[in-house]
C-alpha cells in the first residue's frame, strides 16, 4: 500500500514513528500522525492547515493532545459523558498523579529510558487512519495518497485528533472545501 504514498505522506508516517519513539509510546497512534502533520511545510496538508488558521495554533493542538494523554486517552466528549454520570475525570487524574506522578495515566514508558529496537507497530487507530486515507484518495480519484488524505482521515474518524481539529475549526468539510475547491482556493 505504501507504494501509492507520496513523499509527503511517507514523511508523515515516518514523522509519526519518530514522535512515538520520542514519547516512549509502545506503538504509533493517531496523535503521532497529527503531530507529524503539524510539522509539515510546503505540502497540501500544510496548505490546508494554514488556510484554516491552524498553522499558527500548533502549540494549542499539542497542549490539547498532551491533556488528552493525561486523561489516559479519553476525549473531552468521553470526559463530559462520564461527568454526566457523576464521574469527575479531572479528579481521578489528579489523585492518580498525586500518588504515581504527573503523566502516570498517559501510557508512556516510565522514565523514557532506552530506545526501541526492531520495528514499530501501528496501533489499530493509526492503521485505520492509513486505510481511510487510501479510501479517501480513491474516492476523490487521486492517483496517490498524500499527506492531505491522512489529514482528511484524521478529521473524519471519531477520536481525539478529530475532536481537537474540530475545536480549532478544522473539520472534514472545511478541509474538502480548501483542498478540492467548491468555489474557493484549491490546494495545488
Amino acid at each position: 500500500m505504501f507504494e501509492r504514498f507520496t513523499k509527503d505522506a511517507r514523511a508523515v508516517v515516518m514523522g509519526a514513528v519518530d514522535h512515538a519513539e520520542r514519547a516512549g509510546a509502545g506503538s504509533v497512534d493517531t496523535e503521532h500522525l497529527l503531530l507529524a502533520l503539524l510539522e509539515r511545510e510546503g505540502s497540501r496538508a500544510s496548505f490546508a492547515l494554514a488556510a484554516l488558521g491552524l498553522a499558527e495554533r500548533g502549540g494549542a493542538v499539542r497542549e490539547a493532545l498532551a491533556e488528552a494523554r493525561r486523561r489516559a486517552g479519553l476525549s473531552q466528549a468521553d470526559a463530559d459523558a462520564l461527568a454526566g454520570l457523576g464521574i469527575d475525570v479531572s479528579e481521578i487524574v489528579a489523585r492518580v498523579e498525586e500518588v504515581h506522578g504527573v503523566g502516570a495515566m498517559s501510557g508512556g514508558r516510565k522514565g523514557g529510558a532506552g530506545r526501541w529496537s526492531g520495528r514499530r507497530f501501528f496501533a489499530r487507530g493509526a492503521k485505520e487512519i492509513v486505510e481511510k486515507a487510501l479510501r479517501i484518495a480513491v474516492a476523490h480519484r487521486d492517483r496517490h495518497v498524500g499527506d492531505e488524505h491522512i489529514l482528511l482521515a484524521l478529521a473524519v474518524r471519531p477520536g481525539i485528533p478529530a475532536e481537537i481539529l474540530a475545536d480549532h475549526g478544522v473539520t472534514y468539510e472545511a478541509l474538502i472545501r480548501v483542498l478540492y475547491g467548491e468555489g474557493e482556493a484549491k490546494a495545488g
